[in-house]
C-alpha cells in the first residue's frame, strides 16, 4: 500500500470520527434523508431496520424524480476503473440479499443481459476475458444458444459479431422497489415526508443540525444525508456542502403491452431495449443525449430513428408506436464516480450521490450505515469521498 492511499484512508476514517462520534456516542440520534429515490429509501430502510430514528423528506413523489426515469439496469459489465466494477458487483450482491429479506420481491427481474458490439471483435473478446479475469459471470452464445435463448431477437442483425450474455444481471422497478423498502422502514418507525421541497440546510458554526423545508417546517437533525442525486447542487444547498454535477439526459420511449417473450436485456449497437413489465418493452440508447427538457412527440426524428433501430433487432416491433416518452436524467457527478461520505470542515452532513445508483443502492445504503451509526470506515468507499472536489 502507496503512502497516499494510506493517507487518504486515514484521513477518511479521521473525518468520519471527528464530525460524526460528538452524536452518536452521547445522544440518541436523528438522521434525515434527503430523497426519496432507490438511494434514499434504501438508506431509509436500512437505518430503520437498525433502530435508528430516521426521516425522509422528498420534494415530490416516491421514486418521482431521476429513479422513475432509469433503464433500471442492474449490472457491472461495462464499468470501470476496476474499483468502480468492484462496487458495483458488490451492488449486484447487495441486491440478491435484499431480495431473500422478502417473501415477495416485484421490483426484481431476472435474465441476464445479452450484448454484441460493433466494429473491432478482437477487442471486444478481450474486454469479456478481463471481466471473466476479475470473477465476473460472462458466456459466449453461439447462434443456436442465442436463438433458444431469444427467439423474438432478429438475427440479421447480429451478424457474424460475437455475442456475450451475462446471466447474473437484471433490471428492477425502481418505484415499486422505492415503496416496498420506504413502506418497511415506516413499519420499522421511519417518517417518510412527500412533496415538501428542501429550501434551506440549516447550520450553527461548522455544523448541519437540519434543514427548512417550502412550508416553513424546521426539521432538526444530527446528521443530515443528501440522496437527491442530479439535484446535489442545487441552489438550496450551501455552495460548500454541494457535490459538482455534470447530468446528462436520454430519451425513453416505452411500447404498449405486445406479445413478446423477451425475457433479457439486449444491450447491441444499435438500440438497447429491456422487458417494463405487462408485456412493455423500454426502449433507449445510452449515447443518444438530449437536453434535460426536451419535449418529444411520437413523429420526432430521434423517436422515428430509435424506433427504426429497436425494429431492425426486435422484427415485432413493426407498426409499433410508443405509448409513452419520458426523458431521464443521469445524476453524474463531474468527474463521473460517485460521491459518498462527508463533506471536509462540515460536521452532521453526509452525502449519497452517484450514477448507477439503481445497481449500486442495497450495497452503499449498508456501507453508509457502518459508517454513520456504527463509526466503522469502510475502505471501499476511500476513492469516493466528495473530499475530493474540495483540495
Amino acid at each position: 500500500m502507496s503512502v497516499l492511499v494510506a493517507t487518504n484512508i486515514f484521513l477518511s476514517a479521521l473525518t468520519l470520527f471527528v464530525q460524526f462520534l460528538p452524536s452518536t456516542y452521547f445522544s440518541p440520534i436523528m438522521i434525515i434523508i434527503i430523497g426519496a429515490g432507490v438511494v434514499g429509501a434504501s438508506l431509509a430502510f436500512q437505518l430503520a431496520r437498525a433502530g435508528v430514528p430516521v426521516k425522509v423528506i422528498d420534494a415530490g413523489r416516491i421514486a418521482g424524480g431521476t429513479s422513475a426515469s432509469s433503464f433500471a439496469w442492474v449490472n457491472s459489465h461495462d464499468k470501470t476503473p476496476r474499483i468502480y466494477h468492484d462496487l458495483n458487483v458488490a451492488g449486484m450482491h447487495a441486491h440478491r440479499t435484499l431480495r431473500s429479506q422478502f417473501a415477495a420481491a416485484p421490483w426484481w427481474h431476472e435474465g441476464g443481459t445479452i450484448e454484441w458490439r460493433a466494429g473491432d471483435p478482437a477487442r471486444y473478446r478481450q474486454k469479456i476475458a478481463d471481466l471473466q479475469s476479475w470473477g465476473y459471470v460472462a458466456q459466449w452464445l453461439d447462434p443456436h444458444q442465442l436463438r433458444e435463448l431469444a427467439p423474438d431477437l432478429n438475427q440479421a442483425a447480429v451478424g457474424d459479431a460475437p455475442v456475450a450474455f451475462f446471466p447474473e444481471e437484471a433490471w428492477i422497478d425502481p418505484v415499486v422497489y422505492s415503496h416496498y423498502l420506504l413502506t418497511d422502514a415506516r413499519e420499522h418507525g421511519a417518517q417518510v415526508v412527500t412533496h415538501q421541497a428542501v429550501i434551506e440546510i440549516r447550520q450553527q458554526g461548522h455544523k448541519v443540525v437540519g434543514l427548512r423545508t417550502a412550508d416553513g417546517t424546521l426539521h432538526d437533525a444530527d446528521i443530515v444525508v443528501n440522496c437527491t442525486g442530479r439535484y446535489a447542487d442545487q441552489a438550496a444547498i450551501p455552495p460548500i456542502l454541494r457535490i459538482p454535477m455534470t447530468p446528462t439526459a436520454g430519451l425513453l420511449l416505452f411500447t404498449p403491452p405486445l406479445a413478446h417473450g423477451l425475457r433479457q436485456i439486449l444491450y447491441t449497437p444499435q438500440v438497447h431495449i429491456r422487458p417494463d413489465g405487462a408485456g412493455r418493452l423500454l426502449i433507449c440508447r445510452n449515447e443518444l443525449e438530449v437536453a434535460a427538457d426536451a419535449q418529444f412527440h411520437a413523429r420526432s426524428p430521434e423517436v422515428l430513428a430509435l424506433l427504426a433501430a429497436a425494429r431492425e433487432v426486435l422484427p415485432l416491433l413493426r407498426d409499433v408506436e410508443p405509448e409513452v416518452l419520458r426523458v431521464g436524467v443521469r445524476a453524474i457527478p463531474a468527474d463521473q464516480l460517485p460521491a459518498i461520505g462527508p463533506s471536509p470542515g462540515i460536521g452532521g452532513y453526509y452525502s449519497a450521490i452517484t450514477h448507477s445508483g439503481v445497481t449500486l443502492a442495497p450495497y452503499i445504503a449498508e456501507l453508509i450505515v457502518d459508517e454513520i451509526v456504527h463509526q466503522r470506515p469502510r475502505l471501499e468507499l476511500t476513492p469516493f469521498r466528495p473530499q475530493r472536489f474540495f483540495v
